[in-house]
């Protein structure tokens, strides 16, 4: 590798890692996975930040990739069984506040996925905000990162019509 295409590659990992602002919204470490190697469906994940003096709520997201976009939590039903569900009304996002997009949480679902999602690709992703607007984020891939420390095993999860796990 010529020392030009290494320092591209480190300048285009750099920008990767930088994170999404528009207004007083910051979108900080996105990362996407799928649930197995030929997997329709995937998922989304990161942290928002509102720096502003104003609550706002994320209502929506869209991208390319997939025939349908949704927010989606985790509930566990009277059962102690946790279900995946879409969230239509979207997700509060207070002046000052975070929304933790994890895994067995919160996070964006990618359902019908155009093309199979591999290890380091990128992922264009619009977030929609009820007062902010919309803001573009670049989700990279990553299929091996693994959950968040304090995250507990979702092996009872019942994901419904959707064949993803996150």
């Amino acid at each position: 590798m010529s020392f030009k295409t290494t320092l591209m590659a480190a300048a285009a990992a750099c920008a990767i890692a930088l994170p999404a602002w528009a207004g007083d919204i910051a979108i900080n470490d996105p990362y996407a996975r799928a649930s197995s190697m030929m997997s329709t469906s995937g998922a989304a994940f990161m942290m928002i930040h509102n720096n502003g003096d104003s609550d706002d709520r994320l209502v929506g997201a869209a991208s390319p990739v997939a025939k349908m976009v949704q927010l989606h939590t985790h509930e566990q039903d009277d059962k102690g069984v946790m279900r995946m569900i879409h969230v239509e009304e979207g997700f509060a996002l207070p002046a000052g506040g975070t929304i933790a997009m994890q895994r067995g949480g919160h996070h964006v679902m990618f359902m019908g996925i155009t093309d199979q999602f591999e290890q380091g690709d990128i992922i264009p992703l619009t977030l929609t905000f009820e007062k902010a607007g919309e803001v573009a984020v670049e989700v990279p891939v990553d299929l091996e990162r693994k959950p968040s420390k304090g995250m507990t095993n979702q092996g009872d999860m019942n994901m419904g019509d959707s064949a993803a796990q996150d």
